[in-house]
């Protein structure tokens, strides 16, 4: 069973054992072409009880048509996981909406058990890096390149995007997720998990000492991934989920309506 199959089964299993309340608001940014000055951005739903799921607006120029066609009415009063089922299945929108959900159900549990949750432990620090090491990290984010250039590491960065080769010769940057077989330690970004690239990325993992997946989006439980033999999942615990869709609807920051959740395969208790 691929990841994805696994997240939506985890959201179904998850929504049956508790006490699932319906979405209360939804927000969709206005859709930016690709190559525009910015190429991506954030859609968040908060469910009654105020737990929050974010997700990426990731879709190609050819789904703006579809993207644009969506209304908040279509959503509230409905219940997330008859959008978790639809994550995964091939449309990009679709995915989009169904990894916000899969979020915002889990967030939901993550409220009924707070002392689960590691809200302290940095997710970066936990892989230990040294010096000289060999260190792929699956998706260009800017703010990770720093912290492998502060350890030391040498890296490799893989991407999808072969305009980001050309953008930034400065990097080592590839289109060839094999060249993450001669590394030790992996970073991957949680863009991987809703482009469905997931098991592919993990596929050339077998030689890394520790794999983390990491990023604002990461408001799952771990469970699928730590099957798969993932160490660490660093994401976002969504305190005010309306908070959050009003700062993405006014275009600001999330400010404290958020804080960094960290998991760790060693320490992990499942809840399902």
């Amino acid at each position: 069973m691929n990841i994805t199959a696994e997240f939506r089964n985890m959201a179904s299993t998850l929504a049956k054992i508790y006490n699932m309340p319906v979405i209360s608001d939804i927000t969709f940014p206005p859709f930016n072409k690709k190559g525009s000055a910015k190429s991506y951005a954030f859609m968040a739903m908060a469910l009654e009880d105020n737990a929050g799921g974010v997700s990426y607006v990731l879709a190609d120029d050819e789904h703006e048509a579809e993207y644009n066609s969506l209304q908040a009415d279509r959503f509230i009063g409905q219940p997330p996981e008859k959008f978790a089922a639809q994550f995964g299945l091939s449309n990009p929108v679709d995915d989009m909406i169904g990894l916000a959900a899969i979020n915002a159900i889990c967030q939901h549990v993550m409220r009924k058990f707070p002392e689960r949750i590691d809200f302290v432990t940095d997710s970066l620090g936990l892989m230990d890096i040294q010096e000289g090491e060999n260190v792929g990290m699956v998706g260009f984010f800017r703010p990770l390149l720093k912290h492998v250039d502060r350890a030391g590491g040498k890296l490799v960065i893989i991407e999808k995007n072969p305009g980001l080769v050309e953008m930034n010769p400065e990097h080592n940057i590839t289109l060839d997720p094999a060249e993450l077989e001669a590394c030790t330690k992996v970073l991957i970004t949680n863009t991987t998990i809703l482009n469905n690239t997931i098991d592919e990325i993990l596929s050339h993992c077998a030689r890394a000492d520790y794999i983390s997946v990491l990023g604002p989006t990461a408001g799952y439980f771990p469970d699928p991934l730590f099957k798969k033999g993932v160490h660490s999942v660093g994401g976002r615990y969504i305190k005010d989920g309306r908070q959050v869709i009003q700062a993405i609807s006014e275009g600001r920051r999330w400010g404290n309506a958020t804080e960094k959740l960290c998991f760790q395969k060693d320490s992990y208790t499942s809840l399902i």
